[in-house]
């Protein structure tokens, strides 16, 4: 059981992004792909999630051999996608309870909400509401946050660790098969990364997830230790190793991989 992408070609506005990427990240283990600014690290997160503004020219990107580029993204999420997004949206007027119990409800398949009510529940189409108190209640408690945030429009006012932690909640609960988490550790001080961190990792051992962790350093790898390395430059992937290979990065930058990369033109 894995997520496969296949020399995926990506375009945005007729300029091509990704140039031939392959992957192949497995239940349970953890991949880390780390590349400079501008290099299509997000470009291949909103893809593989099937936002409209990233035109596939050619490739492929698979769960469990089912190809998902014919999936919407909420087709996607039931399949058991995660994307953990750099820069969540606010949403104002919609509660952080609200939209984790309808995400929730509707990616583990309760209800339709377009079929008519039984008698004296209007919200059939969601999941029973002590069911998902005492669900998510739980989670809280794996990320240390306080039950009061369920209650705040989602991500308005938030901080960025609050963010990031109400992202892993939101993971916590659709519970996946894989998660592509951009850049998670942004934003983070070393309280909140550590926290977060330690609720991918028991949730990954919970549910033997397989993660897709991109980022630019290494110091979220100190914490959620990556079994391949991946380096992602000009759109594709020029090196792959063990994690020893993102500790020379923090060392030396991204400047040798070019230079490598030149001499080898």
């Amino acid at each position: 059981m894995a997520l496969e992408i296949r020399d995926l070609h990506v375009a945005v506005d007729g300029k091509e992004i990704l140039k031939g990427v392959s992957l192949n990240v497995e239940r349970g283990s953890t991949h880390a792909l780390m590349g400079p600014n501008g290099s299509g690290k997000s470009t291949l997160s909103y893809t593989l999630m099937g936002h409209p503004k990233y035109l596939i020219t050619q490739g492929d990107a698979l769960i469990d051999g089912v190809s998902l580029l014919e999936m919407t993204p909420d087709q996607r999420a039931r399949a058991g996608l995660f994307l953990a997004m750099q820069y969540p949206v606010a949403i104002s007027g919609v509660s952080l309870y609200s939209f984790l119990h309808a995400a929730t409800s509707a990616v583990r398949g309760f209800g339709d909400r377009s079929a008519r009510p039984a008698r004296g529940r209007f919200n059939a189409h969601l999941m029973p509401m002590r069911e998902f108190r005492k669900e998510v209640n739980g989670k809280l408690d794996l990320l240390e946050m306080d039950p009061v945030f369920l209650r705040r429009y989602l991500n308005e006012g938030f901080s960025g660790g609050e963010k990031k932690r109400a992202e892993i909640l939101q993971m916590a609960l659709l519970k996946p098969k894989f998660s592509v988490l951009d850049e998670t550790d942004s934003g983070l001080d070393i309280d909140a990364l550590r926290i977060v961190s330690k609720g991918i990792n028991a949730l990954q051992d919970e549910l033997n997830m397989g993660l897709l962790v991109i980022t630019h350093y290494q110091r979220i790898l100190n914490y959620i230790h990556p079994d391949v390395v991946h380096i992602f430059v000009d759109g594709r992937v020029v090196k792959t190793g063990d994690a020893k290979l993102a500790e020379i990065l923090e060392e030396q930058g991204y400047e040798w991989v070019r230079q490598e990369l030149a001499l080898g033109d």
